[in-house]
């Protein structure tokens, strides 16, 4: 472990100021359209205010002085087109370049002039931070990037990203640092098929979607799901109904994730960090709280320690929030730095009496769904919550 002068573990963090720069127009899932009724409105759902709002409650925080500050510069086109195809990026780079910009893939993700250069930016931060992690200047890493990338395929882009940053992240670990194993753990919201199709057919790299069932895309995401060729075995997908909230959340990392990282042995794990699965995002319903988002960096953190010397990553994603994001980023960066941010959830006392306590046999029917697809048999923690549940013990 890699120390501060001060004797505590040092945790690099990203951020630019062109992340905050990111124009996603006027809307709010689509561009505004005055013949449909759409007005414009101030903020796209895709803003960046959650995430500079976010920079900002970490630069005022008591952990400021903890953090070793990494400095991005644009992945490389040789580094993008290990993940996506030349089609894709020229397409991009020539949208990036119209007065207006232009648009990701699919309609509703708009993107200013320029925004190409932002996303290769984002990318590159990525990859800083697992250089740093590598070369052992810190011993975790977390990018605050914008735009997202999660959601961007091989061969076109969507839902507000560009290019795949994890992925491009995971392909750098891979070709030009000689690892032979890299897992991705996204819990954002909405299913991470992006990366789930830049590596359907690759075994050396483990995709793990946890997400909020037919959200979007409302046609992927399925536990059946599982990579081919190669690949097969090797995307693990975990749909979760609406409202499973931090119980069912910290259930799935701890009896299906955590073992199938212990199964794969990642030699570097990247987290898909979207905080859009959290209470009062308005894209998503999954009611997850800043304690939840802690317990499941804990679980992801301890078995990156017992599994890859604890190299993990942490690679911004969605969240929509601009009250809330901030608070789960921050105990996202809790658990990583052991250090308290001397701020508490202030939005706690708002939705505490929605978090769900209990499981319902939907959820418990969609976990041990999940487990069985990848381990092809039955989970016996996953079978004892059943039987609790029908007890009326949980």
């Amino acid at each position: 472990m890699v120390k501060n002068s001060d004797g505590h573990k040092r945790v690099g963090y990203l951020w630019d100021t062109l992340y905050g720069w990111h124009d996603t127009g006027t809307g709010g899932n689509e561009p505004a359209d005055p013949a449909r009724g759409l007005q414009p409105v101030n903020r796209h759902y895709s803003s960046p205010e959650p995430k500079r709002r976010l920079h900002e409650l970490i630069q005022v925080s008591q952990l400021r002085g903890h953090l070793v500050q990494l400095a991005a510069k644009p992945a490389t086109r040789l580094q993008v087109s290990r993940v996506h195809s030349e089609g894709h990026i020229d397409n991009m780079l020539k949208q990036s370049q119209l007065p207006k910009g232009g648009d990701c893939g699919d309609g509703g993700s708009p993107f200013g002039k320029g925004g190409a250069g932002i996303a290769l930016l984002s990318s590159g931060g990525a990859i800083e931070s697992v250089r740093a992690v590598l070369d052992g200047e810190v011993d975790q890493a977390y990018a605050l990037i914008n735009p997202p990338g999660h959601h961007a395929e091989r061969d076109r882009g969507l839902g507000f990203c560009l290019f795949n940053n994890a992925s491009v992240a995971a392909a750098y670990a891979l070709q030009e640092r000689g690892l032979n194993r890299v897992a991705i753990v996204d819990w954002d919201v909405h299913h991470g098929n992006g990366t789930q199709d830049i590596w359907w057919e690759d075994r050396d790299v483990l995709t793990i979607s946890l997400h909020q069932d037919r959200n979007f895309p409302v046609n992927s995401g399925f536990v059946y799901e599982r990579g081919a060729g190669r690949g097969e075995g090797y995307n693990l997908n975990i749909p979760l109904p609406p409202g499973s909230g931090d119980l069912v959340y910290t259930t799935a990392l701890r009896e299906i994730v955590a073992p199938a990282l212990a199964k794969f042995k990642p030699e570097l794990i990247i987290v898909s960090s979207g905080y859009d699965a959290a209470m009062m995002d308005p894209l998503g319903r999954m009611m997850v709280t800043m304690d939840g988002y802690k317990q499941m960096t804990k679980i992801v953190l301890d078995a990156a320690k017992e599994l890859c010397n604890g190299q993990l990553v942490v690679v911004q994603e969605g969240g929509y929030c601009q009250y809330y994001v901030p608070f789960c980023g921050l105990g996202v960066m809790e658990v990583l730095t052991e250090q308290d941010s001397g701020f508490k959830d202030e939005y706690l006392d708002i939705v505490e009496g929605q978090v769900r306590v209990h499981y319902t046999q939907e959820q418990l029917d969609y976990l041990r769904d999940a487990y069985a697809s990848h381990f092809g048999n039955r989970s016996a923690a996953l079978e004892e919550l059943v039987a609790d549940t029908w007890a009326g013990k949980r």
